[in-house]
């Protein structure tokens, strides 16, 4: 299935919304972080990792960010 600006938009506020709850557990944060980076495209994963950083700090951010084969 392609990945269309409109879905990977919906998929970011749907990202940042699980990780938020899952912010008590940095393990599990960062697995959800993971599935995340699988579903949203370039630009998106950037605006993320942004926003990881500013919500949680640099601890949560995946090292090094896994990229998806395309």
């Amino acid at each position: 299935m392609k990945r269309t600006k409109d879905r990977s938009i919906k998929m970011l506020a749907y990202s940042k919304s699980v990780l938020s709850k899952m912010s008590f557990d940095i393990v599990l944060f960062k697995k959800e972080l993971s599935k995340a980076y699988q579903n949203l495209l370039e630009e998106e994963i950037e605006e993320l990792r942004n926003w990881v950083v500013e919500n949680f700090g640099p601890k949560y951010i995946l090292k090094p960010i896994p990229v998806r084969n395309k």
